[in-house]
């Protein structure tokens, strides 16, 4: 199929590259398997990956030194971490490291297939930054600077600005607080600080902003903004 991706599972257990092998050849995906890091780095290394799950738990090489090593290459192959429930520093560390999102074991396969797209959108987003983006209701043109919400022009300060460009540069990446706070401001502000501009964010840009639908917490880890379709156009009048 046109959309199909080479996807590499790096997992040193056999049951779950069984579960994820079968769940992305339903989908339509190109699925190879990698039991060690060193055998998922030779593979990425020949460029046989449009995409990587990565298992944090590898027997040869933590998967986060997996992550760094790429990254440190200039590969920005998009990766997906399989993380346990009770690895939150991990998912922080990973994110902070390149990763491009997670997953929490146990997971379905539906919630890794979301992932998977997510992690593909910032690929394609991190090619080249739009001049225009859009989010369901809320626009972006990011030559004039200008941020519309149903057509109309909404007013930030400049680092409320800053902060919702990062977001649409990552579109669909989770920012950890570490990340927004490093970019802002040279990492000197405290999480307290973050959160108020995302309170006072999300209140100019969020149809109901208790329950965001655009910029959405990822509990104990950061911030996401999601990639929502723009409105559907209404059709044209009927032919008198």
């Amino acid at each position: 199929m046109s959309n199909a991706m080479r996807i590499l599972i790096v997992d040193d257990e056999p049951a779950i590259r069984r579960f994820l092998r079968a769940g992305l050849r339903a989908a339509g995906h190109l699925p190879a398997e990698a039991e060690t890091a060193q055998a998922a780095l030779a593979a990425i290394g020949r460029g046989e990956a449009d995409l990587v799950v990565l298992d944090l738990g590898l027997p040869d090489l933590d998967g986060i030194a997996v992550i760094e090593r790429l990254r440190a290459a200039g590969n920005l192959v998009p990766i997906v971490v399989l993380s346990s429930r009770d690895a939150e520093a991990a998912k922080v560390a990973a994110l902070d490291a390149g990763a491009d999102d997670y997953v929490t074991k146990p997971f379905g396969i539906d919630e890794l297939h979301a992932r998977i797209r997510a992690a593909e959108r910032h690929r394609l987003q991190r090619q080249g930054e739009q001049a225009l983006f859009r989010s369901g209701d809320l626009a972006i043109d990011l030559v004039r600077r200008l941020v519309t919400l149903r057509g109309e022009e909404v007013k930030l300060t400049p680092k409320e600005y800053d902060l919702l460009r990062l977001f649409a540069a990552h579109a669909g990446k989770v920012l950890t607080h570490r990340m927004l706070l490093r970019a802002l401001w040279g990492g000197e502000a405290d999480v307290q600080n973050l959160r108020i501009y995302i309170r006072t964010l999300r209140q100019k840009i969020e149809a109901e902003p208790d329950r965001p639908a655009l910029i959405v917490t990822e509990t104990g880890v950061g911030y996401r903004l999601r990639a929502l379709d723009p409105p559907a156009e209404p059709p044209p009048p009927a032919a008198p």
